[in-house]
């Protein structure tokens, strides 16, 4: 996994955001003087740029930045010069309320692509939404964010019109998981671990409600602190319940030692995770032990869509130093929906941005439609993306590969 140089990192930290021009470069201001016209646009990105989860925002970052590249490149937008301004949340809900802050402050942002994590974007939600700026999301997947606190007992509520999402949600994800592991794999009993955060939990909670429909056995339940790399307690317990598999509901940070200590303490088993743990970096901390473990992701593999074959190569000849990452089709195609909205509304509003340009931009978002990254990209009346596809991959000679795509039930 490639990293920022040091010196890059030092000024994302000492500005507290990242910046990036148009034509790659980055400075304190941003944008591109080459762009499409007199009126600047700002896209925000709020992602983690820094820390344990900073390989998986860097990807989010970048490829929104290409987004923003290619449109000014275009003149996608007559009269437009879109920039972007990256802040970076750490994967902290304080920073990211700090950052949705400082974000709605900007009258020239007219969209926002992130966060990664569904803890953070609960702290950022209503501060977009009073400011009526679109938000949408790449990777978030707890189904209270978008469907309100009581959608599991079928009371779907739309809380926050400002939110948007491009991935599915754990509502889906979870129980994907479980008919894969049941049906597919022959797992029938299951020891189930989070980290107790919400998108964690959430996603273990609506595994362990399919894999029981499905006949399956929970032969244990447990917690972890995931700023602890020592699980051993947890180990124990799995080592004793006769599992024959363990799912962990949580991100990569933590399921690596995770994995590394189960198969030290002479089990076996696969370590199963979803999107959070889809990433290069869960290989590397899992060490040789990690052949055999599975996670789910959103969508379809980028690489394989016939759809993302330019992305690729617009990504690679951009010569970004971190890798798209497992939410670089989403993110991409998250900016092109703002920008999409913001065409939208400027084309019905004699080529000039309105002075209610969010509200405007907001409901556009509501109708975009279009063939994207990662498939067709448009939203339900939650703000939930109509793609439902989901994907499982296995850890095979030191990375990660498909096995299998499709749709819950399907």
């Amino acid at each position: 996994m490639r990293h920022r140089s040091l010196i890059a990192v030092t000024a994302a930290l000492a500005a507290g955001a990242l910046t990036l021009t148009a034509c790659g470069s980055r400075d304190d201001k941003g944008g591109n003087d080459a762009g499409g016209g007199d009126t600047t646009v700002v896209i925000g990105v709020d992602a983690p740029l820094t820390g344990d989860l900073s390989a998986l925002g860097l990807g989010i970052r970048n490829s929104v930045d290409l987004a923003v590249r290619q449109a000014n490149e275009k003149k996608y937008v007559k009269g437009v010069t879109f920039k972007i301004e990256a802040l970076d949340d750490q994967a902290q809900a304080s920073s990211g309320q700090q950052n949705a802050t400082k974000l709605t402050a900007n009258k020239d942002v007219l969209g926002v692509v992130g966060p990664l994590n569904s803890s953070v974007s609960e702290s950022m939600q209503k501060v977009f939404d009073d400011a009526k700026l679109v938000q949408i999301s790449p990777a978030n997947t707890s189904p209270s964010l978008s469907q309100g606190p009581k959608w599991a007992t079928g009371e779907k509520v739309r809380t926050y019109k400002s939110y948007f999402r491009t991935a599915t949600t754990d509502a889906i994800q979870g129980p994907f998981a479980a008919q894969y592991l049941f049906n597919k794999a022959g797992k029938k009993k299951v020891f189930i671990i989070d980290d107790k955060k919400t998108y964690g939990a959430g996603l273990a909670g609506t595994f362990k409600g399919e894999f029981t429909k499905l006949g399956g056995a929970v032969a244990g339940e447990g917690h972890i602190d995931p700023e602890s790399k020592d699980f051993s307690a947890i180990v124990t317990q799995v080592k004793s319940s006769g599992a024959d598999v363990v799912y962990y509901g949580g991100e990569y940070p933590a399921a690596g030692p995770l994995s590394k200590q189960i198969k030290a303490s002479g089990t076996t088993i696969p370590l199963v995770g979803g999107d959070g743990i889809y990433d290069k970096k869960f290989v590397e901390l899992a060490g040789e032990g990690a052949t055999g473990d599975l996670s789910t992701s959103v969508g379809a593999p980028v690489e394989s869509l016939p759809s993302a074959k330019e992305f690729v190569a617009n990504y690679e000849k951009a010569g970004f130093k971190e890798p798209f990452a497992a939410y670089g089709g989403y993110s991409y195609d998250s900016a092109w929906a703002i920008i999409e909205g913001i065409k939208a509304v400027v084309d019905g509003n004699g080529g000039k941005l309105p002075t209610d340009a969010r509200a405007k931009v907001l409901d556009a978002v509501q109708k975009v439609s279009f063939e994207g990254v990662t498939g067709k990209v448009s939203f339900d009346e939650f703000g939930d993306a109509t793609n439902k596809q989901l994907t499982v991959y296995k850890v095979e000679g030191g990375d990660w590969k498909s096995v299998e795509s499709g749709t819950f039930g399907g």
